[in-house]
């Protein structure tokens, strides 16, 4: 498994927006896109993603942008990362009905790893990444 572009860019995205939670402001792309270093082009095509899934709220206008829609505690690490990148599965055949999956002598090891994966990812939340993101 390796984490795109996309994925690292929108979990960085939401740590930012995450650290300007408590002000209650929309955070402009442009701003967004100076300080994570981010193209306003694919932070464009990211934020669509992250609207559609309904985690972020919208404003339109002079003091339009985003904010998040929820305490950042709220928000799971592994929840953003499959938003952005799909399945986090380091083998496809985790989750399919692989035929050879019962008698295949490395799929024990897939699934643990992608369980340990999945399990530290959803046990990290945008809230621990706040004080880190403005180091």
């Amino acid at each position: 498994m390796k984490i795109s572009t996309k994925g690292r860019y929108a979990l960085a995205i939401m740590i930012n927006l995450a650290s300007n939670y408590d002000s209650g402001r929309y955070v402009s792309l442009k701003e967004i896109s100076l300080k994570e270093n981010i193209s306003l082009k694919y932070l464009e095509k990211i934020m669509i993603n992250l609207n559609k899934e309904n985690i972020i709220d919208v404003a339109r206008g002079n003091n339009g942008g985003y904010k998040l829609k929820k305490d950042p505690s709220k928000y799971i690490i592994g929840d953003i990362l499959r938003i952005a990148e799909g399945d986090l599965m380091p083998v496809s055949c985790i989750n399919t009905d692989c035929e050879k999956k019962n008698e295949c002598k490395t799929f024990p090891l897939w699934k643990e790893l992608n369980d340990l994966i999945n399990n530290y990812l959803d046990s990290k939340t945008l809230a621990d990444y706040i004080e880190r993101s403005s180091l």
